[in-house]
Parts: structure tokens; C-alpha cells; sequence
């Protein structure tokens, strides 16, 4: 029997098929959960779409069309970043890494061809070459506070640094990341290697885990995730990108404009929070429900998790007007589940969200 917490089935929530091409646990997500807080998982995120760009121009090229600066970005390192419709919305966010001579994108899955299409157009004359690498590597990622000690285990060199990346004997590369855990690594591997890969990993200590278990600490990370906590009116600072993958100071991107005027002289008009859902027996709000305020429309939901220790929680954009402690429900009518906005998520005089709640309460 699946296990259950607050009256719900682990594997039976909403949006739980966005990740349909992965496994979504190994048996026991909140077992899987509690390996990737106090040691380490491993999840398969072999869905995720990669694109390599090589050439020699290959940053200066990709400075002009991302948010982040990235025209002297060290081999071996890495970071993120988002490309922005011309009034500043949101439509693409991929994870950068540098290695060699080749820079990866790895993006949500399905969302390589209109990137590659768009970075395709334009190369116009620079020395570069896009190229569609999803069907080459496979990403692996190892999830928790001994990431280090497993990867030492399998023989891997760690990256020191926060996006740090090193190349894989045998092809492909590792990456440092800070989230969705206390500590992560994502590894890149050959497809023809994957399963080789996951045993090795697995026999050096990581816990086989699935991609519901990964949300889960990403939800509590707060994390966005596009598409699923961003909708067609998203700008960057509203989740949160602002830093993590938008530089305020580099040179012309398209929608740079809006960047700036919002990061000089306002506030973005939403926010990302941390919904706790009272729901027992209730239907959950799905991805794209509404939130509500005394029956008004305040905002809309995004991933919707169970986690170990929170119960049942989402992430949410709601109007920044919102208070703290307003009582909110979160979904359609027939459905609606009273919620809370968890008052550690946000700080007010902040346009960027603080770590996640776990990591402030000491629980990592």
C-alpha cells in the first residue's frame, strides 16, 4: 500500500505525471525524502533536455542572449540562466555548465526544440553550433548532505564551488549545485553508460530515489520550477532568479528593460511562497489552480508535494498585496483546500526568497 500522510496517497498527487517518463519513487517516497535530508539519493532525471554549444564564440554569443554573464565564464564552472520574451517574461531556464570546449544547457524536459530553435536563429555569422544532445546524456543526481562522500565513493571528482563542473572519465561531466537538498551534484553521463552509472552510485552509499521525492525538497527549497510554478506572465523576480540566474549589470539582453525597471524603481507585482494545504481527506489543488482570498482570485498554484516533515505543501504566486497570515484556500470550487502561506518563505522588504523553512529551523 502507498504510504499515506495527511489522508493522501504519496503517489497519487496531482501533477504527479509531469515526470511520467522517470520513475516517480523506488518503493517509499518519504523514506526516499528522508535519505536525500540527512544522507544521500540518487533520482533519474534522464527526461531533462541538453543542448551543447561549441565554436569558439560560443560565450560571447550566448552572453548576448542570456540573462546571466556569462562572456568569461571559467572552464569548469557553471550557472543559470533564463531567456526573456522582449517585455521580460519568462520562457526558457536551463542549467549552464562549462566544460572543455562545450557549454550545456540542460533544460525542462520537452523544451529543447523552440530553445534550440530560437538559439539556432540566432547564430547569424558567429563561429558557434547548437546541437541538440538529449539523446547523448542522461542526467543523474545525487541529492543530500553526503553527495560528497558518495561521489568520492564512486570515484568522482567533486567540484569545489556552488555550479562547479568537471569532466566524467568516460565522457560527460559532474556539476555542484546548491538545491533541491542541503548539497546536490547533477551528473551528465552517456546514455549507454546510465545504468552503469546508477549502480555505481548506488553501491557508493546514494539511496535509489524518484522524481517525487526530488520535488519535494525542491518545493521546500523554493525552487520554481517553469511552467509548473510559472505561468506566461512570469518575470524573474518574482520566483526568485534574480542573482541565481539574471545578472543585473551585464550588458543588452531582450527584455532586459523590464529587469531593470522593476529591480530600480519597483516591486514585482507577485510573489513565490510556501503554501501549507489543510487537507485530510480533500482533493489537493492541482498546478494552475487558483488561490483565493475571501473568494477573490490572489494567485495561482504551482507544484503541489507531500513532504516528510511539512505534510501536505505548494508552491504558489500569489499578489504581493497578500498578507502573511491571511487565511487563503488554494483550487477550483468543488475542491478548495484551506491554506497558509508559511511566513518563513517570504521576507517582506526582499525580492528574493530566503532558504527554505527546513534549513532555517536547523532540521538539516
Amino acid at each position: 500500500m502507498p504510504r499515506r500522510r495527511g489522508g493522501k496517497a504519496v503517489t497519487d498527487l496531482p501533477g504527479a505525471d509531469n515526470d511520467q517518463d522517470v520513475p516517480a519513487h523506488r518503493g517509499d517516497p518519504l523514506a526516499e525524502q528522508r535519505a536525500m535530508s540527512r544522507g544521500a539519493g540518487v533520482v533519474d532525471r534522464g527526461h531533462r533536455g541538453v543542448i551543447a554549444v561549441t565554436g569558439p564564440e560560443r560565450l560571447g554569443w550566448l552572453h548576448l542572449l542570456l540573462t546571466q554573464h556569462v562572456s568569461e565564464l571559467p572552464a569548469d564552472s557553471g550557472t543559470e540562466a533564463l531567456v526573456l520574451d522582449i517585455n521580460g517574461r519568462v520562457l526558457h531556464h536551463m542549467v549552464v555548465a562549462h566544460t572543455a570546449d562545450t557549454v550545456f544547457l540542460d533544460t525542462e524536459p520537452g523544451d529543447v526544440p523552440e530553445l534550440l530553435d530560437y538559439l539556432k536563429k540566432m547564430v547569424f555569422w558567429s563561429k558557434v553550433e547548437p546541437r541538440d544532445a538529449t539523446a547523448e546524456l542522461a542526467v543523474l543526481s545525487v541529492v543530500g548532505p553526503d553527495t560528497a562522500d558518495v561521489l568520492a565513493a564512486a570515484g568522482v571528482a567533486v567540484p569545489e564551488r556552488p555550479h562547479g563542473a568537471l569532466a566524467l572519465p568516460g565522457g560527460g561531466l559532474v556539476r555542484r549545485m546548491g538545491w533541491p537538498g542541503a548539497d546536490a551534484a547533477d551528473l551528465l553521463v552517456p546514455r549507454d553508460t546510465q545504468a552503469a552509472w546508477w549502480e555505481r552510485l548506488t553501491a557508493a552509499g546514494a539511496r535509489p530515489a524518484g522524481t517525487l521525492a526530488f520535488e519535494a525538497l525542491r518545493v521546500e527549497a523554493l525552487h520554481p520550477r517553469l511552467r509548473v510554478d510559472t505561468d506566461d506572465r512570469t518575470i524573474p523576480h518574482e520566483v526568485g532568479w534574480i542573482g541565481s540566474a539574471v545578472h543585473l549589470t551585464k550588458g543588452c539582453y531582450r527584455g532586459q528593460e523590464t529587469v531593470a525597471r522593476v529591480a530600480n524603481i519597483g516591486r514585482p507585482p507577485r510573489r513565490l511562497v510556501l503554501l501549507h494545504l489543510d487537507a485530510g481527506d480533500e482533493t489537493l489543488p492541482v498546478p494552475g489552480d487558483q488561490v483565493q482570498r475571501d473568494g477573490r482570485p490572489v494567485g495561482r498554484v504551482g507544484t503541489v508535494t507531500i513532504h516528510h516533515e511539512l505534510g501536505p505543501v505548494a508552491l504558489a504566486l500569489v499578489k504581493r498585496s497578500v498578507p502573511v497570515d491571511a487565511e487563503l484556500t488554494a483550487g477550483e470550487a468543488d475542491r478548495e483546500t484551506p491554506a497558509r502561506i508559511d511566513p518563513t518563505s517570504y521576507a517582506p522588504e526582499a525580492d528574493t526568497p530566503p532558504p527554505g523553512r527546513a534549513a532555517q529551523l536547523g532540521l538539516r
